[in-house]
């Protein structure tokens, strides 16, 4: 989508969360992720404020492999704007980062458009929203979470590990308080051999999900737990992909066939989701509010 065509939408979106946030576009460089001597891609962000003008904790947003945008209304994914509203009515400043405008790339859930060396930058894009939203007047700089859906909460789970593909060398302000991650990517011990994480995690995935499977995300969790990480798990019987996205119809997305052949299935799950909007803001406030 065209950047012109993009911030229409925005302004729209703008006028519909007017009586309960504000949203601002921001603008703030990656970590570092073209190499060295090589400029860092400046990020767009997306900023929803609570109302007051006091110092709120806050909370990274990094979207999923198809990206912020909606490919048929231009705007915000419904799923990542549903949760930004929520968690402002909570009291905390939501920043969205979208990872692939800036880099001209399009969906990385088809075989086709994945990316990996863009995927493995994603973790130096979530530091860089921490050490914007830290400079932040109206930021409690050392209540700052995460989350992340998908191929987000892979990334997620590729930031906050031990040997983080992000983490700068310094951290005056601190790091991540806490982290969620919903069905997120390369949770498993193949991909994620020893991970381990000082920061605590919350992983949220459906049972009947056959793109991010939950048994090996159990296997690799349980093993970090045993490992000293903080790490919390919550499979919901039956859900299938996307089940905290509101009235979202289940189907079957063949456009994303995996190599092996698996087509993933997506849609909401009313009984899931209705949990995810209680133990989420419960898990945020155990470390954020306090």
């Amino acid at each position: 989508m065209k950047r012109s065509t993009r911030l229409l939408s925005l302004a729209a979106l703008l006028l519909s969360y007017a009586a309960v946030s504000a949203q601002e576009h921001v603008q703030f460089p990656s970590l570092g992720d073209n190499g060295a001597g090589l400029p860092a891609t400046i990020l767009d962000g997306y900023v929803f404020r609570p109302v007051g003008g006091e110092r709120r904790p806050a909370v990274v947003f990094l979207h999923g492999c198809a990206g912020l945008f909606s490919r048929t209304s231009g705007l915000i994914e419904t799923r990542e704007r549903a949760w930004a509203k929520d968690l402002n009515g909570r009291g905390y400043v939501v920043l969205m980062v979208d990872s692939f405008g800036p880099r001209n790339h399009g969906e990385m859930c088809s075989q086709s458009g994945f990316d990996r060396e863009l995927y493995q930058k994603r973790p130096r894009d979530a530091y860089a929203a921490l050490l914007y939203l830290q400079a932040q007047p109206y930021v409690q700089p050392d209540r700052i979470g995460i989350i992340g859906w998908s191929e987000g909460g892979g990334a997620v789970l590729y930031a906050i590990r031990t040997q983080s593909l992000g983490r700068p060398t310094e951290l005056p302000r601190g790091d991540f308080r806490a982290a969620v991650a919903f069905y997120p990517a390369s949770c498993d011990e193949r991909r994620q051999q020893g991970w381990t994480s000082t920061i605590p995690l919350l992983a949220l995935l459906g049972s009947g999900d056959v793109w991010t499977r939950a048994m090996p995300c159990k296997e690799l969790l349980d093993a970090a737990a045993a490992r000293g990480s903080r790490s919390e798990l919550q499979v919901y019987p039956g859900a299938y992909h996307g089940f905290d996205r509101a009235n979202s119809p289940i189907r079957e997305y063949p456009e994303y066939r995996t190599a092996t052949g698996v087509v993933p299935i997506q849609g909401t799950d009313p009984a899931a989701r209705q949990d995810a909007l209680t133990r989420v803001p419960a898990f945020l406030a155990r470390f954020l509010a306090n």
